[in-house]
């Protein structure tokens, strides 16, 4: 009440080997990474092998309950 209150201070940094050419080339590097992994994620085939095994249980399960088996 009776001091006076500190002020912030501000902050300037200049970094000293900063490229502004190497960092957009990186961020282009980055766009075009991730894009590509994307596409990749999505062709996937596992479920495929999944549901024919299920379906070969189903039928084997089904032949040896009917008694063919």
């Amino acid at each position: 009440m009776f001091m006076r209150k500190p002020s912030y201070r501000s902050f300037d940094y200049t970094p000293r080997y900063y490229k502004p050419e190497e960092d957009e080339e990186n961020r282009r590097r980055w766009r075009l990474n991730v894009k590509f992994k994307g596409q990749r994620k999505r062709t996937r085939r596992r479920p495929v092998f999944i549901y024919l095994a299920i379906l070969a249980l189903v039928i084997y399960m089904y032949l040896a309950l009917a008694g063919v088996i």
